[in-house]
């Protein structure tokens, strides 16, 4: 029975292959592919009832043949071995005969009735034909693939968690879709009349916890400690970060609570001391971004060095162990920004490979240009290559394929203890405590650094700058033009929406709405490791179409509508999926995403900075940040 279904597969791996998107070609699949659908890395639509999620845009129609095929190797693998098979909603899926256990998913109640006959397959998502009954889909995981199946029942597919109870697995709704994307999103308007009128915030999980982070302050400075604008009383700092974290959240978590303040201690000394200068009455540029730098690798030092002194081998101090080490042996990288609203001068320390772009419009064209603030810090970027290399001479490996001794991305980033402690650290952490065996190349640590790369720009608050702050996951789905001309976009939509309460600053932005977007495109395309800035990578491997036709506006949320077009835009479809996938396995299709908007323009002085309720999640009630 095996031969003849295997026989029969093939013969219906032989109908022509319809294209979505792409024309590449992949290499046959196995002859016990679960459908015969070949391995891919993006996701799809497909109209046949099955359909797995990688990266083409590839389906296939399947013959009577094919469908013969995969019940009758059903049965075989079902008599062969009873464990690897899942069951879903009462019928056996099976595994591709690797050997290993295929994870066991059950519905919680069963109820009768058949599959729809037909569906019809649009960018927007998939709607039922006319009379046909409405489909449910569902994602189930096999042999560490994805599939897109249909429920036959009213129940989701399900499967038992160790902490967290049933994870739902059926495929969400659009509706669904925008509901997570604006559970976390915030928006605070900013009455202060010092240059800034409006910040957005948003964060969408890839990981569980999510390893992202960040934070904002706004901080009244008084006379005492620098000039006023004239006619002011005082003055205000303001401080926008985004924090990615990778091998854990613990990093990421300690720099949202204490990076601002550490900052802003080295500034206020600073600002002091240059006000009862007579000589200076304001600090230097060079000595603000000393400033910078001194708190951020003094709490680099607290999390990786200070912590290793404050525990000892007495048993007593092994169960607090865990929680002093924790921010150490994870990492984070730390996008901070510094606005002084005296100067109107807007600072980016980046340490790492989150990005800052400034959104500035062309008054000759009025369309929007993009000016990248940071540069992406990695073992693949030149500059950081040529600087690593100097700092460890004859070390070859130093940077080995685009990591930090082939491991690290990074090169610079907070905590990484396995980058920068000496291996007699790292072996008496791992004897009494936590960590890993060094790395055969660790031989000049450290390696990795959070000293940031700052930059200084003029914003120009009365043409309505923007600044987009976001970690690497919104930078690996869309360029630094598509996030700016999505965020005019965006205004564009506001201004010009009916019954819209926009302000001034938006509706002196644009009249009338375009399908492109208002952006002046950049002369060449961004290459890998090019003047820092890496290349979208999740385009390619998802074939997009880079046109501006796949983008949409649905959000009031303007970093919510990022997020949104990242994942797909006007591709619903695509959208459901990759909200849909949970904790571990959605981390190989999208990353954490935090992202930050901040818009600079005239606005009232009322002083107050409030909750912009209509473009925040509901659970925020009256929250307020100052």
């Amino acid at each position: 029975m095996r031969r003849a279904a295997v026989q029969a597969f093939r013969t219906a791996r032989r109908t022509p292959l319809r294209k979505v998107v792409t024309t590449r070609a992949f290499p046959r699949p196995p002859v016990n592919h679960i459908v015969g659908l070949r391995p891919v890395t993006t996701l799809i639509r497909r109209d046949a009832p099955t359909q797995i999620i990688r990266s083409s845009m590839y389906f296939r129609t399947f013959s009577v043949a094919a469908l013969v095929s995969v019940l009758a190797s059903g049965v075989y693998y079902y008599q062969r071995d009873p464990e690897t098979r899942a069951l879903v909603n009462g019928t056996s899926v099976i595994t591709s005969g690797s050997g290993r256990s295929a994870p066991q998913y059950s519905t919680l109640a069963s109820a009768s009735g058949s599959l729809p006959t037909q569906t019809q397959s649009i960018s927007n998502g998939l709607v039922a034909e006319p009379g046909a009954e409405s489909k449910r889909r569902a994602l189930l995981v096999q042999d560490n693939e994805f599939y897109v199946d249909e429920l036959a029942h009213d129940a989701p597919l399900t499967k038992q968690a160790e902490d967290e109870g049933h994870n739902r697995m059926e495929k969400i709704t659009p509706e669904q879709a925008t509901q997570k994307l604006r559970k976390n999103e915030e928006s605070y308007l900013v009455g202060r009349g010092r240059g800034v009128v409006r910040y957005d915030v948003v964060q969408i999980p890839s990981n569980n916890p999510i390893e992202d982070d960040h934070a904002e302050k706004i901080v009244e400075v008084p006379q005492s400690v620098t000039p006023p604008p004239a006619g002011s009383a005082s003055s205000d700092w303001m401080f926008w970060g985004v924090f990615d974290g990778h091998a854990g959240w613990t990093t990421s978590a300690k720099l949202r609570q204490v990076l601002i303040s550490y900052v802003a201690r080295e500034l206020n000394n600073t600002y002091i001391s240059a006000f009862t200068d007579p000589s200076l009455t304001v600090p230097t540029p060079q000595s603000i971004d000393t400033a910078i730098k001194r708190g951020f690798l003094a709490l680099d030092h607290e999390i990786v060095h200070a912590s290793v002194s404050k525990i000892t081998t007495n048993t007593k101090q092994k169960a607090a162990a865990a929680e002093i080490l924790a921010p150490a042996l994870s990492g984070a990288c730390a996008l901070l920004s510094f606005y002084d609203s005296s100067s109107k001068l807007f600072r980016v320390a980046c340490t790492g490979d989150s990005r800052a772009v400034l959104g500035r419009k062309n008054p000759a064209t009025g369309k929007w240009t993009a000016t990248p603030l940071s540069e992406d810090q990695t073992g693949g970027t030149p500059s950081e290559m040529t600087r690593l290399r100097a700092e460890h001479p004859g070390e070859e490996n130093v940077v080995h394929r685009g990591r930090i001794l082939g491991g690290l991305e990074p090169s610079r980033a907070f905590g990484d203890a396995g980058y920068k402690w000496s291996r007699e650290v790292q072996n008496r952490m791992k004897k009494f405590f936590f960590g890993k065996t060094p790395s055969p190349l660790l031989k000049t640590p450290p390696y990795v650094t959070a000293e940031p790369i700052i930059t200084t720009t003029k914003v120009d608050p009365g043409q309505g700058d923007f600044v987009v702050l976001a970690t690497d996951g919104l930078w690996e789905m869309l360029t630094n033009e598509e996030v700016v001309g999505l965020v005019g976009q965006w205004l564009e939509n506001q201004s010009s929406s009916s019954g819209s309460n926009a302000t001034s600053w938006t509706k002196s932005f644009f009249s009338s709405q375009s399908t492109k977007l208002p952006v002046e495109k950049p002369v060449s395309a961004p290459t890998e490791g090019g003047e820092g800035q890496r290349a979208p990578l999740r385009q390619t491997q998802w074939d997009v179409k880079t046109t501006d036709e796949r983008f949409v506006v649905e959000d009031k949320n303007v970093a919510t509508h990022l997020v949104r077009n990242a994942l797909g835009g006007r591709d619903r479809d695509m959208v459901c999926g990759l909200l849909t996938l949970v904790s571990p396995y959605a981390r190989r299709y999208r990353d954490d995403l935090t992202v930050e908007v901040i818009f600079f323009g005239e606005a009232d002085k009322s002083g107050d900075v409030v909750l912009n309720a209509e473009a925040s999640a509901p659970s925020l009630g009256a929250k307020a940040k100052l």
